[in-house]
């Protein structure tokens, strides 16, 4: 097995020598404006995976298709000669289907924005049938603090209030129990 690296640089010298030999060197009346995109490498350098597109239609695409693989040979000497490996790789063209599809995906995009933009459109003078915000909204900080003091108040007014001494209920007894706090390893519960 070869190095990764090693794999990724030659599928790079790879896409350069074949992109300036389809630009010089083949002659082929088939071939159209066809761009070298990518090249990938088998880890054991053995096969390359060549990976263009086509400036054109179908039939071009088509024509420019049989005029590489007809000067496959050709390519993979003139690779075989720049990169000075042990063993040429055999060269595979494959159709590179990235750019349509990113064409496609962008035809959607486009349709789903004017959606959108007719939906707005639509909803813009609408009122909702009910409330306007017919969700419970979560409480604020302060409306808890406000509540949490109230309620300690109208507990320390009670005590006052039953003849208890608001003292001993700030320290904890109530009618008078004293409630100790828990020793390591002991109980809460003992003193009373």
């Amino acid at each position: 097995m070869a190095d990764p690296a090693r794999a990724r640089k030659l599928a790079v010298r790879i896409r350069e020598v074949v992109a300036s030999a389809l630009e010089r060197g083949v002659k082929d009346p088939r071939l159209g404006m066809v761009t070298v995109t990518d090249v990938r490498v088998t880890p054991d350098l053995v096969d390359a995976t060549v990976f263009y597109t086509v400036y054109g239609d179908e039939a071009e695409r088509r024509a420019s298709a049989e005029a590489l693989e007809s000067a496959r040979g050709l390519l993979r000497s003139q690779v075989g000669r720049a990169t000075g490996v042990k063993v040429t790789p055999t060269l595979t063209f494959i159709h590179d289907r990235l750019p349509d599809d990113a064409k496609h995906l962008e035809a959607l995009i486009s349709v789903a924005r004017e959606r959108d933009a007719k939906l707005a459109e639509v909803r813009r003078d609408a009122r909702p049938a009910g409330d306007e915000d017919p969700y419970r909204r979560p409480r604020t900080v302060e409306e808890d603090l406000d509540e949490d003091l109230g309620d300690e108040i109208d507990e320390i007014d009670a005590g006052d209030a039953s003849g208890r001494d608001s003292g001993a209920w700030d320290a904890g007894a109530v009618g008078g129990d004293r409630v100790y706090p828990a020793s390591p390893g002991g109980d809460p519960t003992i003193g009373r």
